[in-house]
């Protein structure tokens, strides 16, 4: 059976991340575990100053981009840091392949398209057997969206102000779907 990759897109601001953590809510209350990445704002006196990226599994976190990042590709106001890209965001993608139950893959956006790691572990994901849960920035033009949106068995959903509310439910019926057909074992002991 091919793997099901489910993707989400929409504006800026439109609730793509509110709609992604509703979901895994959801497939969370039904024993299903995730790992991989999320990047959420870093916010100061109520200015965003940076993103983060946060392992979904173990917490670990490191900086995606920031305004005082000294060194790293630029991108707007913000400095990429392709070593917490790398030591952070490459891992936890690849540790959710070896032992959870979906991949969270937030987001494929042009700020983590500076590290070909990321691509790569990207590729990684969407081909292997277990399903993904993403995001992909709004209409971003790069060779791995592409290469997603080819593939057998992915779904791109764009979210909008009318389906906020409820598209989260679509998209993990879709998963406990696919996972309930999947047998069950039991992840690896940690390392």
């Amino acid at each position: 059976m091919m793997a099901l990759n489910v993707f989400i897109t929409g504006r800026p601001g439109v609730g793509k991340t509110t709609v992604l953590k509703r979901a895994m809510r959801l497939l969370y209350e039904k024993g299903y575990i995730p790992g991989g990445v999320f990047c959420p704002e870093i916010r100061s006196k109520g200015r965003r100053i940076g993103f983060a990226i946060v392992d979904v599994a173990t917490s670990a976190r490191g900086i995606l981009a920031h305004v005082r990042q000294p060194v790293g590709p630029r991108i707007s106001k913000y400095r990429v840091n392709l070593d917490d890209v790398r030591g952070v965001g490459v891992a936890a993608i690849s540790q959710a392949l070896e032992r959870a139950d979906y991949v969270v893959i937030d987001e494929v956006g042009p700020m983590e398209l500076f590290s070909n790691e990321f691509v790569e572990a990207v590729k990684r994901a969407v081909e292997h057997r277990k399903p993904v849960l993403g995001v992909i920035h709004w209409r971003l033009q790069h060779p791995v969206i592409s290469f997603i949106k080819s593939r057998d068995g992915t779904e791109i959903l764009t979210v909008t102000e009318e389906n906020r509310d409820r598209l989260h439910k679509r998209v993990a019926e879709k998963l406990i779907r696919y996972l309930s057909r999947q047998p069950r074992r039991p992840p690896p002991p940690p390392r």
